[in-house]
């Protein structure tokens, strides 16, 4: 049994707004193994898109490669938009050694509404995937409950749109597309995509994510 433990803490401060919600990146990146093309940081992989999208929207010109540059480029940015990051899964068990969701046992969360609690300025979180098995809404579905809160339904169309009272304090969480190869089955069935690439053919399951994750960023 494989300990997959998340190699990165929570990326946060005083003046966060905005929180990207995820699970965990995958193992190499606990292990300090890393690709050609990966950043040491949070969704790093080369294989991930959620820095390609960002780069895209804001026009980043970010370094894709295994340096502080690298690094501090994305801090920087993030830093600029209030943006933080807080991936809900600290540490889980795996039979075989890969990023699934679905492949994680044991999972131990992290105290996310602690977090929101100490950081009270954060009023949105940016979960990068929905409300699958082990998926980032799921687990703070389940997180929730065990603090007697819950997500209501704003909207119901992809990305859905919930929110919830802590504190007297109303926090909107949105379940974005996954920024992974895995879930362009999903974005290639959605009928907003397929209206799209009929009307022009060279749209991309990419330009899909880029179109709805600049709403929210």
């Amino acid at each position: 049994m494989f300990l997959h433990k998340h190699p990165y803490p929570p990326f946060i401060h005083e003046h966060t707004t905005k929180l990207i919600v995820g699970t965990l990146p995958p193992p190499r990146f606990s292990q300090g193994e890393f690709k050609a093309g990966d950043v040491d940081f949070c969704y790093g992989s080369i294989d991930g898109q959620l820095w390609p999208i960002l780069n895209t929207i804001f026009n980043l010109g970010l370094k894709f490669e295994t340096t502080e540059s690298a690094i501090q480029e994305r801090k920087a940015f993030l830093n600029s938009r209030n943006i933080g990051v807080c991936d809900i899964v600290e540490l889980c068990y795996r039979d075989k050694i890969d990023a699934s969701d679905l492949g994680m046992q044991d999972v131990k969360l992290r105290d996310l509404v602690g977090y929101l609690k100490q950081y009270p300025r954060i009023d949105t979180l940016l979960f990068t995937g929905g409300n699958s098995k082990n998926g980032p809404e799921y687990l703070f579905r389940k997180h929730l409950k065990e603090n007697n809160l819950s997500l209501k339904l704003i909207s119901g169309e992809v990305p859905r749109i919930h929110q919830f009272l802590m504190d007297n304090r109303i926090i909107k969480t949105v379940s974005l597309t996954a920024p992974s190869g895995a879930a362009n089955r999903a974005v290639g069935s959605m009928d907003l995509y397929k209206q799209l690439k009929q009307s022009n053919p060279k749209f991309t399951t990419f330009d899909f994510r880029v179109m709805q994750y600049s709403e929210f960023f």
